[in-house]
């Protein structure tokens, strides 16, 4: 069953430092990846799995925040 990046990185004991280094990505993009802010490119996909050692598919990718809708009037 695909697990998520943070799911994988726990059960192998990887913070977010390690993956940055494995990945080559950015620690701003891999903190948002970990966090389902960020849906990754398909190369990011790549280096990510890389990085954990299992396939793209093995990966549930997508933003897991939900989406708020904010309503307003604008600036007053």
């Amino acid at each position: 069953m695909p697990r998520t990046v943070a799911q994988l990185c726990r059960e192998r004991g990887m913070d977010a430092a390690e993956l940055v280094r494995r990945s080559g990505l950015d620690e701003l993009r891999v903190a948002a990846i970990m966090e389902g802010r960020w849906t990754p490119s398909p190369s990011e996909r790549r280096r990510i799995a890389g990085a954990l050692d299992v396939s793209v598919e093995e990966i549930t990718w997508g933003h897991v925040t939900p989406i708020q809708h904010i309503y307003g009037h604008g600036p007053q």
